[in-house]
């Protein structure tokens, strides 16, 4: 069976209106507030921030709550000049490699490439990277292993209408290019919007039982497509990848549509979808067949990009705050308990992270580590609970 790296944890969450504690500011947004779920009147938890600190550096600044404040271990000082270069074009996400003993974590950046950055967080390199994948962007990053063992990096094109599939040395072993238009989708509304040429923008993968699963709001379209997975059985063997008529969800505020279907992440438990609805505030889950099941509801004015399973936790990176002046925020659930609300911005000093693009969360020594990325302008910071 082909895993991706967030199937690897066999750990239970269930997703529910229910389950998440009240956290949301008072007032909306526009638009987005329209679109969000009412839960009645809600208060930001926040925490009040004491030093400036030095970019790229520890600093003794905090942001969040009791047991789960975090503090910025490095700034952007900890990449590579090539990726400082173009960091503000910062538009994608992260991949932790979370098999036994390894710890990795991968991400790309246009003009520069795929980098690495060390299990100990100690350090970061660039990764020779096939041209197709370094000149253009790619919009998240998802690690997965074949049947033996070999892991493969899975990459989404937003702009470039193709998913790429490379090994960890950046070698392009697969493009999947949008359907052909005489390709059948087990949903009409999706044949007839490729068969007038509609856009294809695919902007998160994951992969569940030899299936991958692909977001593309960035588009009118806003279904989550489906693609067979057969691995290469080696590391110089190509794995195939070709489109499954499996097709579900589409524009709308309806349960189990999207607003803006940005992430898709596997559930902890290794069966059900986890969907990011951007501008409807809201984690959407879904079982493989994609039948709608249940929604984690997130404060008015959150605009969640995507959502990551660590260790019994649950991480949330948002576009936006709750509270733009502040900018945006990321969320940490312990269980179905909200346990943290954590401010870059304001509350650590990290100016650039008015919007969060990204955010993944990993253990490591009894410690938290949440590993963001800003966009427009693009930053990255790697975040340290304090005990």
């Amino acid at each position: 069976m082909i895993l991706s790296f967030k199937t690897i944890l066999r750990f239970s969450l269930t997703l529910s209106i229910g389950a998440l504690p009240v956290l949301a500011h008072q007032g909306g947004h526009g638009e987005e507030a329209k679109n969000s779920t009412q839960n009645g009147q809600y208060t930001l938890i926040s925490t009040k921030a004491e030093t400036k600190p030095a970019d790229g550096a520890a600093t003794a600044k905090v942001s969040g709550q009791g047991d789960y404040k975090f503090r910025v271990l490095h700034g952007r000082g900890l990449l590579p000049a090539e990726a400082l270069k173009v960091l503000k074009s910062a538009h994608g996400g992260f991949a932790i490699d979370r098999r036994q003993g390894k710890g990795e974590v991968y991400f790309a950046l246009p003009r520069a490439g795929i980098i690495q950055i060390s299990s100990d967080f100690s350090s970061a390199k660039m990764i020779d990277t096939a041209p197709e994948v370094k000149n253009t962007n790619m919009h998240n990053t998802t690690i997965w292993y074949g049947n033996d063992g070999t892991p493969y990096l899975t990459f989404p094109a937003n702009g470039n209408a193709k998913i790429f599939t490379t090994d960890t040395d950046g070698k392009l072993l697969n493009t999947l290019a949008a359907p052909q238009k005489d390709f059948k989708f087990s949903d009409s509304k999706v044949d007839a919007y490729f068969a007038r040429n509609g856009k294809f923008a695919p902007t998160d993968t994951d992969i569940l039982n030899n299936k991958l699963y692909v977001t593309t709001g960035y588009s009118g379209l806003d279904y989550v497509l489906t693609a067979d997975v057969k691995d290469g059985e080696g590391k110089d063997q190509a794995p195939v990848i070709e489109w499954n008529s499996l097709a579900f969800g589409g524009k709308g505020n309806a349960p189990g549509q999207f607003g803006t279907g940005h992430g898709v992440t596997i559930e902890p438990d290794g069966k059900h979808i986890a969907v990011a609805d951007r501008p409807n505030s809201e984690i959407e889950s879904f079982t493989s067949d994609g039948q709608y099941r249940s929604v984690l509801t997130l404060p008015k004015g959150s605009f969640p990009c995507d959502v990551d399973f660590e260790a019994g936790y649950t991480l949330v990176g948002c576009l936006h705050g709750p509270d733009r002046s502040k900018g945006a925020t990321i969320y940490l659930l312990k269980g179905k308990e909200l346990v943290s609300t954590i401010i870059p911005r304001e509350e650590l000093g990290l100016e650039k992270f008015t919007h969060i693009h990204n955010a993944v969360v990993r253990q490591l020594n009894g410690k938290l580590y949440i590993i963001a990325q800003a966009w427009n302008p693009g930053d990255f910071a790697i975040l340290e609970q304090v005990k």
